[in-house]
Formats: C-alpha cells, sequence, structure tokens
C-alpha cells in the first residue's frame, strides 16, 4: 500500500456491507408475515421473513468477527465505540419495557378510574380483574426466577475464567448459561400452554403477555447470542484483553436477569394479589 493510502487513525471504517439492505428487507418481511399469520391468512410469509433474519444474521455477525478476530480492526479505541453501542442499545431495549409496565401499573392502580367507564366494566373495579385465574408467583415462575438468577451467575463465572485464562471454566460457565436459559424457555412454554386465560381474554391477559412474552423473546435472543459466544469460545475466538462480543452477550443477559425482577415482583407476585 502506497504511503498516500496508509490508515493514519485508530478507527474501523467498514467496506461496503449488502446485509444492511438485506436486513432490513428481511424484517419487512418478517413483520408483513406477522400481519398475515395474526390476521389468520398464511404463515409462509412469517415463516420466510424468520429464516431471511436468521440468514442475515448469521452472515452479518460471520462478517464481523472475522473483522474482529482475524483482520484485527477492533482496536481498543473500536471497542470503546462499541461498548458505547451495546449500552445504547441496552437503553432503548429499556424503553420497550418501560412502555409494557406504564401499561401494567396504569391498568392496575387504577382500576376504578371513573373516565376508564369500558375498563371498569370489564374489571369490575378490581384487580386482577373479577373472575381472572392468575399464576401462582411462588410456583413456576419462582423456579424461573432461581434458574435466570443462576444463569447470571454462571455467565459471570464463565467471564471471570476467561480473564484468568481458564479455558475449561469458560467453556463450562457458558455452557450451563446456555442450558438454563433454554430451561427457562421451556418452563415458560409451559407455563403459557397452561395458562387460564388467553392474549384476547381482556387487559389482564393482554398487559401480562405483551411484557412477560417480550422478555422471552429476549431470552430467546439471549441464550442465541450466547450459543454463538460458546461457539466462539470453543474455536479460541476471546482473549483476556479482547473479548468484546462475549462481554457484550454477558451485558445482555444480566439485562435480561434485572427485568425478570421487575416481572416477578410486579406482574406475578404483586400483580397477581
Amino acid at each position: 500500500m502506497s504511503a498516500g493510502h496508509e490508515q493514519n487513525h485508530p478507527y474501523h471504517l467498514v467496506d461496503p456491507s449488502i446485509w444492511p439492505f438485506v436486513g432490513a428487507i428481511s424484517a419487512g418481511t418478517m413483520a408483513v408475515g406477522m400481519v398475515l399469520f395474526m390476521h389468520d391468512i398464511t404463515p409462509w410469509v412469517l415463516v420466510i421473513g424468520t429464516l431471511m433474519v436468521l440468514g442475515m444474521m448469521f452472515f452479518w455477525w460471520r462478517d464481523i468477527i472475522r473483522e474482529a478476530t482475524f483482520e484485527g480492526h477492533h482496536s481498543k479505541i473500536v471497542q470503546i465505540g462499541l461498548r458505547y453501542g451495546m449500552a445504547l442499545f441496552i437503553a432503548s431495549e429499556v424503553m420497550f419495557f418501560a412502555a409494557f409496565f406504564w401499561a401494567f401499573f396504569d391498568a392496575s392502580l387504577y382500576t376504578a378510574e371513573a373516565i376508564q367507564v369500558d375498563r371498569v366494566a370489564h374489571t369490575g373495579g378490581v384487580w386482577p380483574p373479577a373472575g381472572t385465574e392468575v399464576f401462582d408467583a411462588f410456583d413456576l415462575p419462582f423456579l424461573n426466577t432461581m434458574i435466570l438468577l443462576l444463569s447470571g451467575c454462571t455467565v459471570t463465572w464463565a467471564h471471570h475464567a476467561l480473564l484468568k485464562g481458564d479455558r475449561q471454566g469458560l467453556l463450562l460457565g457458558l455452557l450451563l448459561t446456555v442450558l438454563l436459559g433454554i430451561a427457562f424457555t421451556g418452563v415458560q412454554a409451559y407455563e403459557y400452554s397452561h395458562a387460564a386465560f388467553s392474549f384476547t381474554d381482556g387487559i389482564y391477559s393482554s398487559t401480562f403477555f405483551m411484557a412477560t412474552g417480550f422478555h422471552g423473546f429476549h431470552v430467546i435472543v439471549g441464550t442465541t447470542f450466547l450459543i454463538v459466544c460458546l461457539v466462539r469460545a470453543y474455536k479460541g475466538h476471546f482473549k483476556p484483553d479482547h473479548h468484546f462480543g462475549l462481554e457484550a452477550a454477558a451485558w445482555y443477559w444480566h439485562f435480561v436477569d434485572v427485568v425478570w425482577l421487575f416481572l416477578f415482583v410486579c406482574v406475578y407476585w404483586l400483580g397477581g394479589n
């Protein structure tokens, strides 16, 4: 490379990529498919859109991993930018859940609001609404709380094992975290299948499924994130001083833990009594 083309800054100017465009098309297809599916028209557009999103994620992540691990583009200052980006992403996710909690608390704390005539007529002026059979907070929800809190411990163990150069501890900690994440999803699916109410049964069921279901989706995303990290750890991609991929996954997983604690206390425990 000639002297006039040498890089004289520590930043990574990414090469042109098709994946943002493909990602937009894929997400749009999945969104349209979801609308069609909810209106009982066809499930195939949703299936195709989901497969497109998964394929885009695979190839885009592959390119980013190559840039970070094999091409050395993720310098210290680039990693600082990535940390800011991940922190802002998690902050945006907090806003999602703030909206769901707002809806839940507005309905549960103001059950007899005079201006909400239709709501009062449906709920009977009490919360949970009259006749609603809610979950026992200290049954399956408490089990899932223990599972998720334990998974937060194992992912922290994996991170500290990496910092100490303990490869076996890293792999075991990540494997246990993935298994616990899968267990959480399985318990939640079982809980949903035995619910005495459905999504369209009223304001309680709608706010319940939106808040807990959106969190369940985040658990699935976080578990996928950790599976990728487990594969990368097995391949030796992470080093004690260069492992932002694992660090970002751990941040995301702890965020999922904290949100679940609020859901357990507010929605299952206090909101169910």
